[in-house]
């Protein structure tokens, strides 16, 4: 090779590793907050398919995902790839979830919850008091260039998160709730994605006819009405507050029940007062990486309930009281 030949190769060479590192710094000075940003705008507006591995409860499965949103109404549809072949179809608010070994519809109101994305961060966290967000590297996932933050909370009382986030739309292509011990609860990864494609009204319809399927739905709740509670807690983890306070009315209570939601930006703990209880009460329950926890105080049924650790709806549990 001739020496002009050779150098201007190094030469481009150079200006590519150059190019390389410039973004690469662009991409350190994005704040990690900015990113956060982005994704919780993206996850509930861009259009995509792909194939998602969840693990949870020790469990893991296959599920081919179908997203599309229409003047902001969200059409889904989240297929089990392995076992029953469960098929769950979202219209806005309101989700069909189909059992084809029972032959069964059911049809519930879901209110924005997202079908994959329930952990994600949904309000401004208070950074610096309750957690640390940072950048920690560059990896790929489903074959793209993606960018990690860690969430680290600075207690025991809440999870810690790991969001993987396309570098090109900020989208969660991985994420992971980890618990007190660094240990894995729940894990969500794409291994595949296509973003902005194409998606058919047909491919969002169920994939196998209904005509024999009993259709059920959810008992219906009547409308929760805000009210300044007797109760609070006087014994709340740092940096939970009250966000809401209202009264329900809930199938298989005979009495409205007390409905206090806590708070600290991304954790939630709900808690449900009941004057009926049960004589013989389970105290500790745990469902994938949410813990509840029951007691009686006053008379009343007090339950704790949120994806926390298990020591936080204790303490919130056991430290209601009630105003004199």
């Amino acid at each position: 090779m001739d020496k002009p030949r050779t150098k201007i190769l190094l030469l481009l060479f150079s200006v590519s590793v150059t190019s390389l590192m410039n973004v690469a710094a662009a991409r350190e000075r994005v704040a990690p907050g900015d990113w956060l940003d982005r994704m919780a705008t993206v996850v509930n507006s861009i259009d995509y398919e792909g194939t998602v591995m969840r693990r949870k409860d020790g469990r893991a499965e296959a599920l081919k995902v179908m997203h599309r949103v229409v003047d902001g109404v969200v059409h889904e549809k989240v297929v089990t790839q392995e076992g029953s072949g469960l098929e769950i179809i979202r219209n806005g608010n309101e989700v069909h979830c189909i059992l084809p070994d029972k032959k069964s519809v059911l049809i519930e109101k879901w209110n924005d919850r997202s079908t994959l994305f329930s952990t994600l961060p949904k309000s401004e966290l208070r950074l610096g008091n309750d957690y640390d967000l940072s950048v920690v590297r560059e990896e790929r996932i489903a074959g793209r260039p993606a960018v990690l933050l860690a969430i680290r909370p600075h207690d025991v009382y809440r999870f810690g998160h790991r969001l993987w986030l396309d570098i090109d739309t900020a989208f969660p292509l991985r994420t992971e709730l980890v618990g007190v011990d660094g240990a894995i609860l729940e894990q969500l990864k794409f291994a595949d994605i296509k973003f902005n494609s194409v998606i058919p009204d047909a491919a969002l319809e169920p994939s196998l006819s209904l005509e024999e399927f009993t259709w059920y739905s959810e008992p219906a709740r009547s409308a929760a009405v805000d009210v300044e509670s007797a109760w609070h807690c006087s014994d709340l983890p740092d940096g939970f507050e009250m966000v809401s306070s209202r009264v329900e009315e809930m199938p298989g209570v005979a009495e409205p029940v007390t409905h206090i939601v806590y708070s600290d930006g991304l954790a939630t703990v709900s808690v449900f007062i009941a004057s009926q209880h049960d004589k013989d009460l389970a105290e500790n329950h745990r469902v994938g990486a949410a813990n509840a926890y029951s007691t009686l105080l006053d008379e009343h049924q007090v339950t704790a309930v949120g994806e926390v650790p298990a020591i936080t709806v204790q303490r919130i549990a056991r430290s209601m009281m009630q105003q004199p």
